[in-house]
């Protein structure tokens, strides 16, 4: 059975991501889902002082290893400010220590969501650019908008976003 790696790109305990994730990972056939929790990976903020000091956290050693398992990835940016959250441009700058290709040329399934109408927009097109160079193999983009009025009791109730994302998961599976 294949195996996915889903990561909210957030710390909040209410991620609109975590939900967007858990609902795509619904839509997903034999497979079995690992979602990762980036408060279960507290770590310092990278500086190459510290680095020098202390080395690779051990959360990023354990994170890194579970990363080489996976056969693909769904990613979900929360966008802080028109870029990724903290803690997860954080935990990319410290993955990318011990292995620079961090999503290892696999596929990966590249989402975003906020409440407003653009959809994590700049964050999406900030990771589109920068995740090839990390080793992503990004096989499909998705946006979505608005998300209070767009996903209610764990689904996406607005037809074209969900039949859009669902086209796109089936895509993202015929790459595992």
């Amino acid at each position: 059975m294949k195996k996915v790696i889903t990561i909210a790109g957030s710390n909040s305990q209410k991620s609109i991501n975590k939900h967007l994730l858990s609902f795509t990972s619904s839509l997903l056939e034999n497979v079995e889902i690992n979602s990762i929790d980036l408060n279960d990976y507290v770590m310092p903020i990278y500086g190459v002082d510290f680095e020098a000091e202390n080395g690779v956290p051990t959360a990023i050693k354990r994170l890194n290893e579970l990363l080489d398992d996976a056969d693909g990835f769904i990613i979900s940016l929360a966008e802080h400010n028109g870029s990724y959250a903290a803690v997860f441009k954080n935990t990319i700058d410290w993955l990318s220590r011990v292995n620079m290709k961090i999503w290892r040329e696999k596929p990966m399934l590249l989402m975003a969501t906020s409440p407003g109408g653009r959809g994590g927009a700049n964050a999406l097109q900030s990771a589109r650019t920068y995740f090839p160079f990390l080793g992503a193999k990004i096989i499909e983009t998705y946006s979505l908008p608005s998300f209070y009025d767009n996903f209610k009791e764990g689904e996406i109730i607005e037809e074209d976003y969900r039949k859009e994302l669902e086209d796109k998961t089936v895509k993202f599976s015929e790459e595992l």
